[in-house]
């Protein structure tokens, strides 16, 4: 009996760099040159255009984040501190090209375009989704961990087959990396030679549990050799190395070089969401320490010293900021009347007898509570 020998497979990933690809050092000064993982340093004007966003999406960030400590908003994920990893995703992409995000990219939807009271709502409990994917090219934010990338794998798929030429951008936290679906996606990505770029950001903490306690890899770029696709790890508070490796990750998927793996190491300022006491699992110095690699503060100074940003650039960001944040708590003054039944709409386009029995009961527990309603309580 004879065995055929099975060839070695093309297209084998090597390990990425042992130090995190990075351009701007913590104090705004050039990283050397070895640092910088054969990429080429982004365009000024890009770089004072991703200070000006990352800027707006921070103040709409710490904006939301003080509404829901009001009671205004049921739970808010920030993305405090990573701001260089959320705008570089969405400035990587092209307008045809599709975001899949996850809870915590609500910056980089805004980016995307879509507007704060579209955003919010999702986060206030009103509606399925509140505004039309195809409008932005922005998939739902995705609750369920990891779901998100086996969805931007079939969705590139279908595309390349369609004979377009969309890349899909799947976002992902440390924790959802170690899901099932994660490596499934990983898996038909490389396999399908699929048109993605998955963005890993290792902000440290799957909600309490430290990455230490979730893989024993390296890192978690480390893991794209074993899918047989070029795996980058990149400092994730460096606005212009994580610009520069995802825009050529996405040009590398566009060209049909298929699926690349993209390791932003950051860290989560905030608390996981308004839920949790991160007092409970972590030291304030460990949190100190990462603010003084602020992502926004970086490069300023970097820009700074190049004479591309100063007094008069930074008042406008500030104008700009402040005008958001005013529009943003206008957006959640101008309360809406909701309709609890309008959640068993468009579930299914021909109506369900389970779904319609449903309906019925909340709809007559509804109208026994009218009174209590009608006395000053609130829906």
């Amino acid at each position: 009996m004879s065995h055929d020998v099975v060839p070695p497979r093309p297209g084998t990933a090597t390990l990425p760099t042992e130090q995190p690809i990075r351009f701007i050092e913590p104090n705004g000064e050039l990283a050397p040159g070895d640092a910088h993982g054969g990429f080429a340093l982004p365009p000024i004007a890009d770089l004072v255009d991703m200070h000006r966003r990352m800027s707006v999406a921070r103040r709409f960030d710490t904006q939301v984040t003080a509404l829901t400590r009001q009671g205004r908003l049921a739970t808010y994920p920030s993305a405090l501190g990573q701001e260089a990893a959320e705008i570089a995703a969405s400035r990587a992409l092209l307008p045809g090209d599709w975001l899949f995000p996850t809870y915590r990219d609500t910056i980089a939807l805004l980016d995307r375009g879509v507007n704060a009271e579209s955003i919010l709502s999702f986060f206030r409990g009103d509606w399925h989704m509140a505004f039309d994917p195809y409008e932005h090219a922005v998939a739902p934010q995705s609750t369920p961990l990891a779901t998100q990338a086996l969805h931007a794998v079939g969705f590139a798929t279908a595309a390349t087959r369609r004979g377009e030429d969309t890349v899909c951008l799947a976002m992902l936290g440390d924790g959802a990396s170690s899901e099932g679906d994660a490596h499934e996606a990983f898996n038909f990505a490389s396999v399908w030679n699929a048109p993605v770029v998955f963005l890993i950001q290792n902000n440290q903490y799957a909600i309490s549990t430290p990455t230490r306690r979730q893989f024993a890899a390296r890192t978690l770029a480390d893991r794209a050799v074993g899918y047989g696709m070029p795996g980058h790890y990149v400092d994730g508070n460096d606005a212009a190395a994580m610009l520069a490796v995802l825009r050529d990750a996405v040009a590398h998927a566009r060209a049909g070089g298929g699926p690349t793996l993209v390791e932003a190491y950051t860290y989560r300022i905030e608390s996981h969401t308004n839920s949790d006491d991160p007092t409970r699992y972590r030291e304030d110095d460990e949190r100190r320490s990462w603010q003084e690699r602020d992502p926004i503060a970086r490069l300023e100074k970097f820009l700074e010293a190049r004479e591309a940003f100063g007094d008069e650039d930074r008042l406008r960001v500030q104008e700009e900021s402040e005008h958001l944040a005013a529009s943003t708590r206008d957006a959640m003054n101008a309360t809406p009347e909701l309709d609890p039944l309008e959640i068993f709409d468009h579930v299914y386009s021909a109506e369900r007898t389970s779904l319609l029995e449903q309906r019925a009961f909340l709809e007559a527990e509804l109208a026994s509570a009218e009174p209590a309603i009608g006395s000053g309580g609130a829906r």
